[in-house]
């Protein structure tokens, strides 16, 4: 099977349909949608004929997938072995007899593989999540989050367009809690993650974009943007 992105429920039927065709995941097999396939005395779709080949070739979908490379499934040897043994309905009991080892070893092997199970669908809940074009993430220290948090970049441009002139300067500091958190947003991108600042060279930097800077301070900590320490020497960003 090549490296290819698969859906689950083509992983678990072992085969999948494009372009009119039924692909198999385990061999170069396909099936053409609309043409009828001889199976013994008998004639079948595409879509049966695929079926019948995973089932005949490859001995199923579940065998063929313990099959690929360790690589491809990411199944440690170990895990691949009980794997195989799990899937022939063996009892634990007799399991343990064969590999020399406990019972309750093999139960701990099967809870392991319940928790990898649980990690991978959390994984690719995840990654299907990334794959989706959505509004920005709040900032990590972001409070109470709610609706205001739900801004699109181009809600981002147009607001940052209204408000700060051609030199950077915030002509006038908005009131509508979006807007605002979007100009703090901005802000920000002047500070260095990776540095501390005394209280002088935030307000030096904020000079540069606010008339009330003392404000907007106080704004970049109470939205989170920004933390400090309790004597409110030194600041940096979250």
């Amino acid at each position: 099977m090549t490296q290819a992105f698969y859906k689950i429920d083509e992983y678990i039927q072992g085969y999948s349909f494009s372009e009119q065709h039924y692909h198999c995941l385990f061999c170069s097999a396909t099936f053409e949608e609309g043409l009828i396939y001889p199976a013994d005395t008998l004639l079948q779709s595409a879509e049966r004929a695929i079926k019948q080949h995973v089932q005949k070739q490859h001995a199923g979908a579940l065998q063929a997938l313990l099959a690929l490379p360790r690589a491809t499934s990411g199944l440690s040897e170990t895990q691949q072995e009980m794997m195989n043994l799990f899937a022939q309905e063996i009892s634990d009991t007799v399991i343990a007899q064969r590999l020399e080892i406990s019972t309750s070893t093999v139960r701990n092997h099967r809870f392991k593989l319940k928790e990898k199970e649980r990690q991978a669908r959390v994984f690719l809940a995840m990654m299907t999540l990334l794959s989706i074009e959505t509004a920005p993430l709040p900032h990590v220290g972001a409070k109470m989050i709610d609706e205001r948090y739900q801004i699109t970049e181009e809600e981002k441009v147009r607001v940052s367009q209204t408000y700060i002139d051609e030199n950077g300067f915030v002509k006038q500091f908005p009131s509508k809690e979006k807007r605002k958190i979007i100009i703090l947003g901005e802000a920000v991108k002047r500070f260095d993650r990776n540095k501390n600042y005394s209280e002088a060279a935030v307000n030096t930097i904020l000079k540069q974009m606010f008339d009330d800077h003392v404000t907007v301070r106080r704004y970049l900590i109470e939205y989170g943007f920004m933390n400090r320490t309790k004597d409110g020497q030194t600041y940096w960003l979250q």
